[in-house]
């Protein structure tokens, strides 16, 4: 997939609606809308790459940086006992790292993936935002 038609890259470029938590030049985090869990958030770099290990090594390191810092909002904000981190990329093409509130055992499996509504997503983005 090219980034013209890559979902990802058209909520970076704002021309598809998305519950943004926070962004910066070259990240962009958004609230997964078939969350496994309350909070569940997709950050990725802002310029296009289908596979995590073709990235370079620094901007491989800062995307881990970001997720640890954004780790450590979901945690104060939410206040689960952990959050998860998971990278599988076969869901969309484009980099990406899911950040998952969770509790327990087994809460990160896709097979909780209700799909959010729109009042519950703004909801979410505005508590973790403040």
């Amino acid at each position: 997939m090219d980034e013209k038609n890559c979902v990802f890259c058209k909520i970076a470029r704002k021309e598809i609606p998305a519950n943004i938590l926070w962004e910066d030049d070259s990240y962009l985090a958004f609230l997964d809308q078939n969350p496994v869990q309350k909070g569940h958030t997709l950050l990725i770099p802002k310029k296009h790459s289908d596979y995590i290990f073709d990235l370079e090594d620094g901007e491989y390191a800062e995307l881990f940086l970001k997720a640890k810092n954004l780790a450590h909002r979901l945690k104060e904000k939410l206040h689960p006992k952990r959050v998860g981190i998971v990278v599988e990329g076969f869901g969309v093409a484009h980099v990406h790292v899911h950040l998952i509130p969770i509790n327990a055992m087994n809460e990160m499996s896709p097979t909780n993936r209700p799909v959010a509504g729109k009042g519950e997503l703004a909801e979410i983005a505005e508590l973790i935002i403040k």
